[in-house]
């Protein structure tokens, strides 16, 4: 199994830096990556220090696949998320958009945790179930290079936890190869990303990645074997919603024979939400399979 490994990072999805592995569609690689805190947060007593590394989520690649073209898409199937180094770390930094509410003085809370045993020891009498997942996955724009920090048509900063093992992610693919990059990987994170942080850690992803040929995705899809979804980044969430809701009904029509209003209707009842962090306004619309029959 190939691996790709974090001695080279870089903080935006841009077409112009060069692969640094070409596979096969369905090939199987490893990658490793560096947490969103460029490795800054290590020890107790460490703190995110943006005045030296002001960029966060930095990411692994890019990867090519072969044969894959402008209209094509990457279906990358993550298979297992290990923690590299056997622990995460996390801080609060400052409250955002809580400040309205909760005031000002919040501290740095910066804490690093033990991950073992299936379980994140979060203090000494709360443990945290370690569910992995990756902050960061996208594809290289045909145009600009986003940075790490935004969520958009080519996936990026999505924070949904849905990416993790047993989901996959299918991405545009813009530019000839793909270019992937993934990094940014939590062992844990609740819904909407509160404090803009996961419980971030250097990782060792496995993953699958499948060229699936001309379906020209507007903006990514998420696949488990439970539910099927679609993704949208933008504020406000009252724009997000129903275009991530949209995108869901035109794949019941075009894959799965639906007619549109009805599919339109079934959402309205059993249709289901998760959120990304909540400061970008990312959704994923997400429906049970059991329904697609």
């Amino acid at each position: 199994m190939k691996t790709l490994d974090r001695d080279q990072i870089h903080y935006e999805f841009n077409r112009a830096h060069p692969a640094r592995l070409t596979i096969e569609s369905g090939e199987t690689i490893r990658v490793v990556s560096e947490d969103a805190f460029s490795g800054q947060i290590r020890r107790a007593g460490d703190r995110r220090d943006k005045t030296t590394m002001p960029y966060s989520n930095p990411v692994t690649g890019p990867i090519s696949v072969m044969g894959a073209e402008p209209g094509d898409a990457l279906a990358v199937t993550i298979l297992d998320i290990e923690p590299a180094i056997g622990q995460c770390a996390t801080y609060t930094g400052g409250a955002r958009q809580l400040s309205e509410w909760l005031g000002e003085g919040c501290p740095h809370g910066a804490h690093v945790c033990q991950i073992a045993d299936g379980v994140i020891h979060w203090s000494d009498t709360i443990q945290i179930p370690y569910r992995p997942m990756l902050g960061c996955v996208g594809t290289a724009p045909a145009w600009g290079a986003p940075t790490t920090f935004p969520a958009g048509p080519h996936g990026g900063n999505l924070d949904l936890i849905e990416v993790g093992p047993g989901g996959t992610l299918v991405l545009p693919v813009f530019v000839p190869g793909g270019h992937l990059y993934l990094g940014d990987a939590h062992a844990a994170q609740g819904h909407g990303e509160l404090s803009a942080n996961g419980l971030e850690m250097p990782a060792i992803s496995t993953i699958r990645v499948e060229l699936r040929k001309g379906p020209r995705l507007a903006w990514p899809r998420i696949e488990s074997a439970t539910h099927i979804g679609c993704v949208a980044s933008g504020s406000p969430f009252e724009r997000s919603i129903p275009l991530a809701y949209s995108q869901l009904i035109l794949w019941l029509e075009a894959q799965f024979g639906w007619d549109r209003w009805l599919a339109y209707d079934l959402l309205t009842h059993v249709g289901e939400i998760s959120v990304g962090y909540h400061g970008m306004g990312t959704v994923l619309a997400k429906v049970d399979r059991r329904y697609l029959s």
